[in-house]
């Protein structure tokens, strides 16, 4: 069975019941065509707001009537429905909604005649029926009425449940919807009706994708769009819809960035932080890591980017400023690079006098700005030196040489306390250090854990065994979020962390398969083998993570190395 997830707990900017979302239901209409799957869109009339003139998939609100046809239904009851959807009862308005919407719109009608075969419309009980199709949409009658007098039955069963939007809080006008998807009758033709929609097509989704802007594509029709252009047949597509998976809420977050004010999905890396900064929707965040610009994470917690963005930093290295409270005093974790204008952005985004750094460890983007910062403050520098002197930042000299477990107790928002504790994490670094805001159970995590980057462990001083131990141990931490070097604040830390160690163990087993055909091979050997799924110019990268997995297989007494060749022991 197909069930409903909800993804999104954040409080509206109002109470509910002064601005409750509408509920709606949408219908993917698709044909096979000689080309491929065909979706059925119609455009918008003109009404003033700003759905007008876009591209739509038939659908409307929920009317109350639609409960009056329950007793016209096949295939699906209001039990069933209910449960599909996610909902304590009524669910099979929903369903209904969407043969009516489509039934009005553009003239396609899902309900079986008395021998049980979809009716077709191309006779006079076409246009009998045709002739409801205003009444309906001025609310003057209901689907049900239609149904009894005509002994026609709705065919549910032939609506797939495919999503469930949720427009965004920022939005005046708000919607609750799920869309279907259902084949197109083989003996109806579409005909939109001229008053809701003015024009209509039946358009492959990659050529309609391609004409997003000249069409007005809405964000859940682009997504609805991008999803059906995966399928090559409509069995394919149905089946797939059909068959048990979890739908998920998706109600977008609106920001602005560079393409301006927009919604963000919950697929981008800004989404989960921008739920948590603009909790009311009202589009104060930004979708976009903005080089020198101070973020309020939280009462206690501001972020700042360094320019450094690149291949291997993502867009730039962050530097959080934690404290507050009565004397005002802040702490820094990862000062960044050694770049004046980074420097310049941290003090002019302290509130007050900087007197601690935190490096997490010292490669060159995140601590060689810890010398110049604390001659500009006084600051005392804390951190640990690398066993390794390659790649790292010679410059860095901590007054405090953390071994891991210590706790500081900090100044706080509202007389209440910071406390930061010293995690020691080796594997990216030997030095690497993590730190856990205790009161908001948020992990700084430097390269540890990344947003969408894969963190390069390199010899001899990355460890990739010591590094998914050390991602192991921190899953079992009481966690929140995840606040890392490099993007946007994350949330569900575990899920990351076991979904690193999972890809991990992957390429591993994929290095031992290589290990065992090819062996024994030198590394370059191995490479094409195990990183062929790799772009080119990531192939530098990529070998030092193949030598961070033949360590540890070696360390693990499962492979063995010889005169500069790798294979597996005992083979």
């Amino acid at each position: 069975m197909t069930t409903t997830r909800a993804t999104d707990t954040v409080a509206p900017p109002t109470p509910s019941a002064e601005r409750p979302p509408r509920p709606a239901a949408t219908i993917v209409v698709v044909r096979d065509g000689a080309d491929g799957i065909e979706v059925l869109l119609s455009r918008r009339a003109e009404r003033g707001d700003h759905n007008s003139g876009a591209w739509v998939f038939p659908g409307g609100i929920v009317d109350p009537g639609d409960r009056q046809s329950h007793d016209c239904c096949a295939g699906l009851d209001d039990a069933a429905a209910s449960a599909r959807l996610g909902l304590p009862a009524n669910g099979l308005d929903y369903y209904i909604a969407a043969v009516r919407e489509c039934f009005e719109e553009s003239g396609l009608l899902f309900a079986t005649d008395a021998s049980g075969e979809l009716v077709g419309l191309h006779d006079e009980l076409g246009t009998r029926l045709a002739a409801w199709r205003g009444p309906l949409h001025r609310n003057e009658r209901v689907l049900g009425d239609m149904c009894r007098e005509f002994g026609l039955t709705l065919a549910l069963d032939r609506l797939a449940y495919l999503s469930h939007w949720l427009t965004p809080l920022a939005r005046p006008k708000r919607f609750d919807t799920r869309f279907f998807i259902a084949a197109a009758p083989l003996s109806q033709t579409a005909a939109f009706d001229g008053t809701e929609m003015v024009e209509q097509l039946w358009l492959r989704p990659s050529a309609a994708l391609a004409r997003a802007n000249e069409l007005k594509l809405m964000t859940p029709t682009q997504k609805t769009l991008e999803l059906v252009g995966r399928y090559d047949k409509v069995d394919a597509l149905l089946a797939w819809a059909r068959a048990p998976r979890e739908v998920a809420l998706i109600m977008p977050r609106v920001a602005n960035g560079k393409q301006g004010m927009r919604p963000v999905l919950p697929d981008e890396p800004a989404f989960a932080e921008l739920g948590r900064i603009d909790p009311a929707g009202h589009g104060s965040g930004c979708y976009d890591i903005q080089v020198g610009m101070p973020v309020r994470l939280s009462p206690r917690l501001i972020r700042v980017s360094a320019g450094n963005g690149s291949m291997m930093t993502g867009p730039g290295t962050n530097t959080y400023l934690l404290g507050g409270g009565a004397t005002n005093e802040w702490a820094v974790i990862d000062p960044g690079p050694h770049d004046e204008a980074h420097i310049e952005a941290i003090l002019a985004a302290a509130p007050g006098p900087i007197r601690w750094i935190f490096a997490t460890h010292t490669h060159k983007d995140h601590s060689p700005a810890s010398a110049p910062l604390k001659a500009r403050t006084g600051a005392t520098v804390h951190g640990r030196v690398a066993d390794h002197p390659e790649w790292q930042d010679d410059t860095f000299a901590p007054d405090v040489h953390l071994r891991g477990g210590e706790r500081f107790e900090l100044p706080g928002p509202d007389g209440q306390p910071t406390t930061l504790r010293a995690i020691h994490t080796p594997g990216h670094a030997s030095n690497h250090v993590c730190y856990l805001l205790e009161e908001e159970k948020l992990l700084f995590t430097g390269d540890h854990v990344m947003q969408l980057s894969t963190v390069v462990i390199n010899p001899p001083d990355g460890d990739m065994r010591a590094y998914i131990a050390s991602l192991r141990e921190l899953a079992e931490l009481d966690l929140t979020w995840l606040a890392p070097g490099h993007g946007f604040l994350m949330e569900q830390p575990q899920r990351a962390m076991q979904a690193i160690v999972a890809h991990r163990l992957k390429r591993e087993a994929k290095v031992l398969d290589a290990l065992r055909a090819l062996g024994p091979a030198d590394a370059e050997t191995l490479l094409a083998r195990v990183y062929d799924d790799v772009k080119p110019q990531l192939l530098a990268m990529a070998m030092r993570s193949l030598r961070a997995h033949l360590h540890k297989l070696r360390d693990d007494g499962i492979a063995r190395e010889r005169d500069g060749r790798w294979d597996a022991s005992g083979s």
